[in-house]
């Protein structure tokens, strides 16, 4: 957990987000701790933040499928099968972007935000 444990902020990050998961900005929260930890720039702070939010969809993209092919009998099991699948296809991945989009966000922020106080605090400190 520290400057270059991508993998390990990540999973730390993914974990926060499916915890939080009841509020909608949770892979911003995720993300911001995963680029905490990363410590270092934004761009990577980004990157951890967006790996967080990826990692946290595998989850619910597991229980997603296995609620509709166990409780829903498939695409052809019941009727509007076909066009529930569509909806499926298409909605999933634009939960997906959402995730890894906010948990990238939370982890650009969290360094910016992390940068701009330190700035802040040497050049009181020069004072």
């Amino acid at each position: 957990m520290g400057k270059g444990d991508t993998l390990i902020n990540a999973v730390i990050g993914a974990v926060v987000t499916i915890v939080l998961s009841a509020t909608g900005f949770s892979p911003i929260l995720g993300g911001a701790v995963a680029g905490y930890l990363q410590r270092e720039s934004r761009t990577s702070g980004a990157k951890v933040g967006a790996l967080s939010g990826a990692l946290s969809f595998l989850p619910f993209l597991f229980f997603g499928f296995f609620f509709f092919g166990i409780f829903l009998g498939g695409a052809m099991g019941v009727p509007g099968g076909p066009e529930l699948f569509i909806i499926l296809f298409f909605i999933t991945p634009v939960f997906l972007l959402w995730s890894v989009g906010l948990g990238a966000l939370g982890g650009y922020l969290v360094v910016y935000l992390r940068e701009d106080l330190s700035t802040t605090d040497e050049s009181q400190e020069s004072l």
